[in-house]
């Protein structure tokens, strides 16, 4: 048995970019376009092209560059507003014009002062001007979920018969709940039976948070496309997500056993294409797409997804086309998560260094919001370069650094040389040159700091810091020491100490002491 076909169409150009601030130049718009083609929607809303020259523009522009997709313009009601989304998307190899009029009390009698019948008949023809000039025309009857039931039938019955081949039924306000939508399309197929020839589309709002929800129940009740934007963008709190319904489709095959044109692989792409140039951030634990979509920090969850990600992943990153890590290291983390984030990043470490590892990962998870995979391996790298205790011929005991706006930075460093408790006290430039100073009065003059660098592992106030020197010898042997720490300045007496004893180690092999 042939599985049904559920059209997507994609309204992100047109009210996804009514979301405050998510304004489109033409240009982005057809970046946009471009890529829900190659996601594989079945229709591009492009714009409203009768609302600003810039939408009629955008619309066409996209019409005749944009392969594959209907494209669809969207027109009020009345003669003028069809006619100029005619001019826009007649250059399109599929057009569709798309024509509304709202049709609940509340709009007939507060925005529109019309009656049922008058109502009806703009409606009708609206859809012959639209039919006359392609054949491919939907009608959406504005709030009709706000809309008596038997009305919005006669609406439908009107607008099939005027030539409409999609008839739209809207929560324009995400006034329903998932079961009374659903009713209300089983109610319509009841009612009209010439509904069953033509497409029956829903378009969900988020005022309620339940835009998705309605929409699938729409299409366990028969509706045959669903409308909705990239991200769930909008306006107030948006339209029905596309992905989170794609992939509720696509997961639950053997629940809605229905058929998409979709390629699911670029959903993570389109995503972060739409965030990038709307400007509207995606939330981190937004369903499909968010950053901890894929993301498992419980020590029990990583370890069952380690041994089988059916354990607690639905679907793979892989199937969105996501890019990131699908671990998060935290306090919650545990050494089966870093062990494999290690060894993928060919690290061959022990039990012993893996827990000192996981210890320091779990510390820092404490001190910021996250760890990252480079923190990680930082973090591995320090403690793999860890001098054994015969290499130690200097241990950093403790330090202070003063400094202020008027006053030269000093630091004090108590070091432990060869056994001998030593202190000194050093100014500079910074705290880290003032360190610095104090810790050569107190070790081989011989050796000098040729180079030193300082990055944050990764971005933020609370970033790790990676500090790299490199040292030299009176035989011009160069000595290269990292280390990694939250504080830069105790970073950079570790990365120092670390250098002197790799030197002090050498010149030991060289020329051991008798």
């Amino acid at each position: 048995m042939d599985k049904r076909k559920i059209i997507i169409f994609d309204t992100t150009l047109r009210d996804g970019e009514q979301s405050p601030g998510a304004s489109l130049t033409v240009n982005e718009k057809l970046v946009i376009a471009h890529q829900l083609a190659r996601l594989g929607v079945d229709v591009i809303e492009a714009g409203f092209p009768i609302a600003s020259e810039g939408d009629f523009e955008a619309v066409k522009v996209i019409a005749r560059n944009v392969k594959g997709p209907t494209i669809a313009g969207l027109a009020r009601a009345n003669d003028a507003d069809i006619d100029r989304c005619w001019e826009a998307v007649k250059y399109a190899e599929k057009p569709r014009i798309h024509t509304f009029i709202a049709t609940s009390k509340v709009h007939r009698d507060e925005k529109l002062r019309k009656t049922k019948e008058e109502v009806i008949d703009l409606a009708v023809k609206a859809v012959k001007r639209a039919k006359s000039y392609c054949d491919d025309v939907e009608f959406s009857p504005e709030d009709a979920a706000r809309t008596s039931p038997d009305y919005m039938c006669d609406v439908v019955r009107a607008v099939i018969a005027a030539g409409a081949t999609t008839v739209n039924i809207p929560d324009t306000v995400g006034y329903s709940e998932p079961q009374e939508f659903g009713d209300r399309i089983r109610y319509l197929f009841e009612q009209v039976p010439e509904a069953k020839n033509i497409v029956v589309s829903v378009h969900c709002h988020n005022d309620l948070g339940n835009a998705v929800a309605n929409s699938l129940a729409a299409v366990e009740a028969g509706a045959g496309q669903v409308e909705g934007c990239i991200n769930g963008i909008g306006e107030r709190a948006g339209n029905a997500s596309l992905e989170e319904v794609v992939m509720n489709l696509t997961t639950r095959k053997d629940f809605y056993n229905v058929a998409l044109n979709i390629n699911t692989r670029e959903i993570y792409k389109t995503s972060r294409l739409v965030s990038n140039l709307t400007g509207i951030e995606v939330q981190r634990n937004k369903a499909i797409v968010g950053v901890n979509a894929f993301a498992h920090e419980a020590g029990i969850h990583q370890h069952g997804v380690l041994k089988s990600k059916a354990t607690y992943e639905i679907m793979t990153p892989e199937e969105v086309g996501w890019m990131g890590e699908n671990l998060v290291i935290g306090k919650h983390s545990g050494k089966h998560a870093v062990t494999a984030l290690l060894q993928d990043e060919g690290f061959q470490l022990d039990k012993d260094q893996i827990q000192q590892i996981t210890e320091k990962v779990k510390d820092l998870a404490d001190k910021q919001k996250s760890v990252e995979r480079e923190d990680v391996i930082a973090i591995a790298r320090d403690i793999t370069h860890q001098l054994s205790e015969e290499e130690q011929f200097v241990k950093l005991e403790e330090f202070a650094v003063i400094t202020g706006s008027d006053m030269t930075p000093t630091a004090s460093v108590k070091l432990r040389v060869n056994g001998e408790l030593k202190i000194a006290a050093g100014v500079g430039d910074g705290p880290v040159d003032a360190i610095s100073n104090a810790i050569w009065q107190m070790v081989d003059p011989s050796l000098k700091l040729m180079d030193y660098h300082l990055k944050a592992i990764t971005g933020g106030t609370d970033a790790l810091a990676d500090v790299s020197i490199k040292l030299s010898d009176e035989k011009q042997n160069i000595f290269v020491a990292r280390s990694v720490d939250e504080d830069v300045i105790r970073a950079s007496a570790k990365a120092i100490v670390k250098g002197i004893n790799k030197a002090l180690s050498f010149r030991e092999k060289i020329h051991p002491q008798r």
